[in-house]
């Protein structure tokens, strides 16, 4: 098989709530921004191998919305890159991982949540970029009440295949 393809399953960001995000990354990594909306991903192609299963356990999830907690831009990879990593403990987001995880008899590994405003692989910060990026005002938290199963082919745009909702944190 040529087509090398990848899925992950992520936690896309609401378009109103991405308005800052997109435009940091449209101005400094249009590349990423073309491949991918911003997210925060949830869990990688080597932990959802067994992709089959995935979408049952999915279905069948019993897991509430996520909100996940931010602090301060960071540069990373040789300073050539810029996200916006998690703070605090983000529980919620750890034990829907592990839920998954468990239920797809994968090991449980640490994955610290962010956004990538830059990806290294396709933007160079400078010192100048990055404080103009500290300057904006990015949302210091974000709730999730959606996974999606995205998928990449040869490199190209990431799609999505298919959506999960999380339950509302409301009572009835």
């Amino acid at each position: 098989m040529d087509k090398k393809f990848r899925q992950q399953l992520t936690l896309f960001i609401d378009k109103k709530d991405a308005i800052e995000m997109e435009g940091i990354r449209k101005i400094f990594n249009p590349k990423q921004k073309q491949l991918i909306d911003s997210h925060v991903t949830l869990c990688r192609e080597d932990e959802i191998a067994n992709i089959d299963s995935v979408s049952g356990i999915l279905h069948k999830l019993d897991a509430s919305a996520v909100t996940i907690q931010f602090g301060q831009v960071t540069r990373f990879e040789n300073n050539k890159g810029v996200l916006l990593p998690a703070f605090g403990d983000n529980e919620q987001f750890h034990q829907l991982r592990i839920k998954i995880l468990t239920a797809l008899n994968m090991p449980v590994r640490r994955h610290d949540p962010h956004i990538t405003l830059m990806h290294p692989r396709n933007s160079n910060c400078t010192d100048e970029i990055f404080e103009e990026i500290k300057s904006v005002n990015l949302p210091a938290s974000l709730k999730f009440d959606t996974v999606s199963l995205i998928e990449q082919v040869a490199g190209g745009q990431w799609q999505i295949m298919n959506r999960f909702n999380l339950k509302s944190d409301r009572q009835s």
